[in-house]
């Protein structure tokens, strides 16, 4: 059982540290904040024991004035200090957090898009959310405190080594009893804890999620109750694995109260001894009893920043797996400057990164204004295609390029600049009508807005909203229907600037007439100028088509037969079958 951190958690530690940006003038300024909080509850500690020592001397009160000013003055700027230096790195920390979720999210968006795809929604959110939030919490709970109390600690031992040195001896070796042991002991309590908990969080996370995004059709199927047991379970299995693991936390928490309790009585045992009275004073005497019990406060966070420290490096290792390796360097090429841009593919193979090929020997040009329609049956690798034509898949064999440069080595935002895809599964946010549509283009206007979802078929049902654009959706569109899901994507497709277009099914969902409508007039209105290669099961709406491509295929698709509609119609039994049984 490792205690300290692992090769692969150092690794990914570093790694997300450099995505989380931590402010440098930030953390210094909360690590002094810090500093001076902590010694203020030292400072304090020391000048009220020997205050209360020299005032049973009854001296003269002239004698005590500077102390009591010093005993106030420490209590204010214990209690200032340690407010600002909460406001301070928590500042440091926040920001940190968003740097370290925008580094995930353009990360994964300019990754393969199978890094992604085995992950299920739960994981992905419990690592971009709560995993975060832990890696952040380093600053907070684990760094700052450790070096404060490190560097008061010493400021500590100093003191005492000038004042009597045996009493230094003393309070170093328990601070380091205090400070080293029960961290220690409390970082193999959170590794145990959190060996034995990782998969329950996952369990639990996933559960959940299935239980809040599918309660309806679970309810339907007479699931719902076995589903909530599955996250009681996940939940009491979690409980159990932390439960496990707390005795050896608790240890460490008292052997910092033992600790403290060494110090104050060895310094008092040593102090009274016969060798030492006549070179203390009665007022050091007490000063060097009573002056520990701030010191210990510094130690007693040491334990929960020992367990921190695990956490997250735990949390990053997750994180980085979702990231995948680090590029050795900058891969990424610049898209060519032309008139117009051209997408093209040459003798390409394509399949997932893990998989076996798919589809293979696919030759194509789209140019804007130029229209090509993809068929075949369900499952022969049309999707991936698409993936692999807008630089999301790396090719099995072949080219993908857009004006000369390989789409997967190419610069993302330079490419999306181009090449707008829109999925089958294409996500619906969280958000207003016409925020889901900015998302292809944050310059869109209201205006435009509403007259691509006029083009679409949903003039009618944008006047039916409650409050029109600024109509809130459900998560992944559960609030609207399945047909307008998919005209509120295509509408979202013609909102991107992009001169080429990728639609996967764009009729999915809708009935024959509203399908045939929406897509002539996409390919002979609404897209006009644009270069649009559509994947679709649909032939008998491709008469407006410059292309179609059929694929076919047993193991391995491939193009069987190419042309327009009317040239397949006359030429191709398979095409006319097909056309045939739509109707």
């Amino acid at each position: 059982m490792t205690i300290f951190l692992t090769r692969n958690e150092r690794r990914a530690l570093r790694r997300i540290l450099g995505l989380l940006k931590i402010s440098k003038r930030g953390f210094w300024l909360s690590l002094f904040l810090g500093v001076m909080g902590l010694g203020s509850a030292v400072g304090l500690s020391a000048t009220s024991a020997w205050l209360i020592t020299r005032a049973s001397q009854m001296p003269p009160v002239l004698d005590l004035a500077v102390a009591a000013t010093a005993v106030r003055m420490f209590g204010v700027f214990r209690a200032f200090f340690r407010y600002l230096q909460r406001l301070a790195s928590h500042s440091v920390a926040l920001r940190g957090m968003d740097s370290l979720r925008l580094g995930i999210y353009d990360t994964l968006m300019d990754g393969p898009a199978d890094r992604v795809a085995t992950l299920k929604r739960g994981d992905l959110i419990s690592r971009t959310g709560a995993d975060v939030d832990e890696v952040g919490d380093l600053v907070v709970k684990s760094l700052l405190p450790s070096c404060v109390t490190g560097i008061v600690g010493v400021g500590t031992v100093i003191g005492f080594a000038l004042v009597w040195p045996p009493a230094a001896l003393i309070l170093g070796l328990s601070l380091v009893l205090s400070g080293v042991v029960g961290p220690l002991l409390s970082m193999r309590a959170t590794r145990l804890g959190e060996i034995a908990q990782q998969d329950s969080e996952k369990e639990l996370a996933i559960a959940s999620h299935h239980v809040i995004e599918s309660a309806d059709e679970l309810q339907v199927s007479g699931k719902l109750d076995d589903a909530i047991g599955a996250v009681n379970q996940a939940s009491d299995r979690l409980n159990r694995a932390r439960a496990l693991a707390a005795r050896p936390a608790a240890f460490a928490v008292a052997l910092d109260k033992l600790a403290m309790g060494c110090a104050i009585v060895g310094i008092f045992l040593v102090a009274t001894g016969p060798a030492s009275l006549s070179f203390i004073p009665a007022v050091m005497f007490a000063v060097l009893i009573l002056t520990p019990l701030a010191a210990f406060e510094g130690t007693a966070e040491l334990g929960a920043a020992a367990a921190q420290l695990v956490r997250s490096a735990q949390a990053a290792v997750r994180i980085d797996d979702i990231l995948g390796p680090e590029p050795e360097k900058d891969t990424t090429h610049s898209v060519p400057e032309t008139s117009s841009s051209a997408l093209s593919a040459k003798d390409l193979a394509v399949g997932w990164p893990s998989g076996p090929v798919v589809a293979e020997g696919i030759n194509l040009e789209l140019t804007p204004g130029k229209r090509i329609a993809i068929v075949g049956p369900s499952g022969i690798g049309k999707t991936t295609l698409l993936y692999t034509l807008a630089g999301m898949l790396p090719p099995k064999e072949g080219h993908a390029s857009i004006n000369g440069a390989e789409t997967w080595q190419a610069d993302r935002s330079e490419l999306t600049a181009r090449i707008s895809l829109t999925t089958e599964d294409a996500h619906i946010f969280a958000t207003t009508v016409y925020e889901n549509l900015r998302v292809a283009n944050a310059a869109l206007e209201p205006e435009k807005a509403a007259e691509l979802l006029e083009a679409v078929g949903l003039a009618d049902w944008l006047k039916a909203l409650p409050h029109g654009m600024d109509t809130q959706l459900g998560t992944g569109g559960t609030s609207i229907s399945g047909g307008e899901r998919r005209r509120l994507l295509l509408a979202r497709a013609l909102a991107a600037p992009a001169p080429l277009m990728l639609l996967d099914e764009p009729g999915e969902h809708l009935d024959a007439h509203t399908s045939a409508q929406i897509l002539t007039r996409l390919l002979e209105g609404s897209g006009s100028g644009r270069g649009i290669l559509i994947v679709t099961h649909r032939l008998s709406e491709l008469d407006s088509v410059d292309q179609i491509l059929v694929m076919n295929g047993d193991n391995v698709a491939r193009v069987s037969d190419s042309g327009t509609h009317a040239e397949l119609v006359a030429r191709s039994h398979y095409y006319r079958h097909a056309l045939g049984a739509e109707s």
